[in-house]
């Protein structure tokens, strides 16, 4: 109840006084509604053309006409399905239409600053209710004290000043949800800002729902391929799996993102990308690529960049999750990007430090943890019964001085299924993507992986680990016997084969040959600088020569044995005759 209003007086608004035994009638109604005496003042407002307004106990009745109008709005939009019944559902609403007041309880700003408003009153409200304050702006409840709430607003703050009123609405944060929103460019409330129009949206979802249960997902076992050697060979992604991208920043933690969107093209995949504070010009680069690409058709851009209010860089994540739901009921699978979810923290750290919560390591509250388990947790492999669809998770975290043991990388990596750790001095040395061998990780594995795909990948982990165990040791040495050089220059073959230029994913049937080939020591006689020429011109020489061998691996999945010796034969004698090892 606000602290400005008497318990037992009641404000009546109209343009004209009311009669006698309309005074009564209301004396009556609040007599019933709250069981004590009212003393009833009435004020004149010339804006309600006709009706009135009820002010008591902190609470709105709204009997005006346009209040009634809006309702019966309200109850045409809420039933109406498609255009086609609009008329014939309008009719029987008119018919059928009981109006009816429901109390609105209201709130008076306190103060406001920095995207929060604290309110008193509002004793009803729940946390993460929607607040709809006079100018329009919306906010959600984020915090309750004794004697106010704290709310966060997902508008400019100038529009909202103390002394103006809030009133509940019943409802907690949601966006709408559609087909319609593939190919488009939305902000965090599910407004388009790719000046292409409004959006037909044809469901509304919550922005915050309990993850799938243990009964209701099955087990990841369906590759989500990204197209890159190093990841799909080693640290393979499964339909429905959390798979954190790790690394310092600028060391290709978003170009991995991207080609991996590209990667889906053709294979019934949506995917989704959360932007969060980002430069607005990187997102429109983003966005570039992917319609360079055609990617964009089965693509959604969630822009919370770094220019826009903190509240909305905070919800950004839950309204990329909530629309990737909307397609995982449907039966289909979903990838989505968090890029990236250290700043995320950063902004719900700022929201909680001016809600004027208790700090704890590096300033984050105590509830950081919570905040990003239960979001990626809602990233599962639905079971048959449910539509089977699925959605996998990327979300990416930016690391200072490759420092993974650091409060937010530390809280991530124990909440997703792996991490794929970008090093620095790999990206600069050339080496690019620059996937750290020895601390990525996929805790699905091999179960994410094609049965070709784990065939042809063999040793490469453990081939590698050996190479730059012997590449430490002998780095200072100079006299090297003919099998340590031998080694060498195998581990920095297959170094240099990892090498993979952007926007260039290979197909299943391409890794499987580069694997199969250079397992087999073929790229062994080739110059380490001719290793990448060498690999493109045996793919093209492949795609010519072997078509349906190619064809063949991407369409069961599997690598019989004469397929392999077929590969080496055919790879043999293309090395053999092209000149590369000159």
């Amino acid at each position: 109840m606000s602290s400005n209003e008497n318990p037992g007086k009641a404000l009546l608004l109209s343009s004209a006084p009311p009669s006698k035994e309309q005074e009564q009638r209301f004396l009556d109604f609040l007599k019933k509604k709250y069981g004590e005496d009212f003393e009833l003042e009435w004020q004149e407002d010339q804006s309600i053309r006709a009706g009135f307004i009820l002010k008591a106990a902190g609470q709105i009745y709204d009997w005006s006409a346009k209040a009634r109008f809006e309702q019966l709005k309200r109850d045409i939009k809420q039933r109406v399905k498609s255009r086609d019944e609009l008329m014939p559902l309008m009719r029987t609403t008119l018919t059928d239409w009981n109006e009816s007041v429901a109390p609105i309880e209201t709130g008076t700003v306190l103060s406001v600053g920095d995207g929060i408003a604290t309110l008193d009153g509002l004793d009803g409200a729940t946390y993460g209710e929607i607040l709809l304050f006079d100018s329009d702006v919306r906010g959600m409840i984020q915090d309750f004290k004794e004697d106010s709430v704290g709310c966060i607003l997902f508008g400019d703050d100038v529009y909202v000043r103390a002394g103006s009123t809030a009133r509940r609405t019943g409802r907690t944060a949601g966006i709408p949800v559609g087909d319609a929103f593939l190919g488009r460019v939305i902000d965090s409330l599910g407004s388009p800002i790719d000046g292409l129009g409004e959006i037909e949206a044809s469901d509304y979802r919550p922005m915050e729902v309990p993850a799938p249960g243990i009964l209701d997902r099955q087990s990841v076992n369906v590759p989500m391929e990204t197209g890159i050697l190093s990841i799909d060979s080693m640290f393979p992604i499964g339909r429905g799996q959390r798979e954190l991208i790790i690394g310092d920043r600028q060391t290709g933690k978003t170009a991995i993102a991207l080609d991996t969107i590209l990667n889906q093209k053709g294979k019934d995949v949506i995917c989704i990308y959360v932007a969060i504070g980002q430069k607005a010009s990187s997102v429109s680069r983003f966005v570039g690529a992917l319609k360079a690409h055609d990617a964009m058709d089965y693509s959604i851009i969630i822009n919370a960049s770094a220019s826009d209010p903190v509240p909305l860089q905070y919800i950004a994540p839950y309204t990329g999750c909530s629309l990737a739901e909307y397609f995982m009921y449907k039966g289909k699978d979903v990838l989505i990007v968090y890029d990236d979810l250290s700043k995320h923290a950063i902004a719900y750290r700022a929201l909680s430090l001016l809600l004027e919560r208790s700090p704890g390591r590096e300033a984050y509250p105590g509830d950081v943890f919570y905040l990003h388990s239960r979001l990626l947790e809602r990233s599962a492999r639905l079971s048959d019964e449910l539509g089977g669809g699925s959605i996998t998770a990327l979300p990416i975290v930016e690391t200072q001085a490759g420092d993974i043991s650091a409060y937010i990388p530390t809280n991530i990596i124990s909440i997703t299924d792996g991490q794929i750790f970008l090093e620095s001095d790999l990206f600069f040395a050339g080496q690019r993507p620059a996937v750290n061998v020895g601390l990525s990780v996929s805790r699905v594995g091999g179960d994410a992986q094609t049965k070709a795909m784990k065939k042809a990948a063999g040793t490469l982990k453990l081939d590698l680990a050996q190479y730059r165990e012997m590449e430490v040791f002998t780095q200072f040495s100079s006299d090297l016997d003919d099998l340590t050089k031998r080694q060498l220059l195998y581990g920095q073959g297959l170094m240099a084969l990892l090498k993979q230029p952007q926007y260039k994913p290979y197909s299943q049937h391409q890794q499987v040959i580069l694997l199969v080939t250079a397992l087999a020591h073929l790229f062994e006689t080739i110059p380490v600088h001719r290793i990448n020429q060498a690999a493109a011109g045996l793919l093209a020489h492949f795609e010519s020569t072997q078509t349906a061998l190619c064809a063949g691996i991407d369409e069961s999945g599997q690598l019989p044995d004469d397929v392999r010796d077929r590969i080496i034969t055919a790879a043999e004698e293309y090395l053999g005759d092209s000149g590369f090892n000159s």
